[in-house]
């Protein structure tokens, strides 16, 4: 069991997301933006983030750059972007993850990417990041 992060400005979507992920055992939390997304992981760090790219106040690039940039102890958490937006790869390249999965998708693609970021841990990097470590 994993705790796991969604934020994303769609409230229904998000009520699906964490619905699917509690039927695989994982516990959920859900933000409806990036600023509420950053106090929620001021409170708990999850063990991955599940991140709409198009919010208002904060999106989901300015929030992954957040949460690199703190020293907070959330650099190594997973990110996961999900979204219909034009270039998600690359957006997903600027952001550093390697785990994002376009609009419309089917639940059990959430799952299986969801399940492999988990298990394989790997943290955003950024170009400009990986470019000083």
């Amino acid at each position: 069991m994993a705790e796991i992060l969604i934020v994303d400005d769609e409230p229904d979507l998000a009520e699906m997301l964490a619905d699917l992920l509690m039927e695989q055992g994982h516990l959920v939390r859900i933000a409806s933006n990036g600023d509420e997304g950053l106090r929620a992981l001021a409170v708990r760090h999850p063990d991955l983030v599940l991140l709409d790219v198009e919010m208002p106040l904060l999106d989901g690039p300015g929030m992954a750059y957040q949460m690199l940039v703190r020293d907070c102890g959330l650099e190594e958490v997973p990110i996961v972007l999900l979204s219909g937006v034009v270039g998600l790869p690359s957006v997903a390249a600027r952001v550093g993850t390697p785990y994002f999965l376009p609009k419309p998708y089917a639940p059990r693609d959430v799952v299986s990417l969801c399940d492999r970021a988990l298990k394989e841990q790997r943290a955003p990097t950024p170009p400009r990041v990986a470019a000083r470590r």
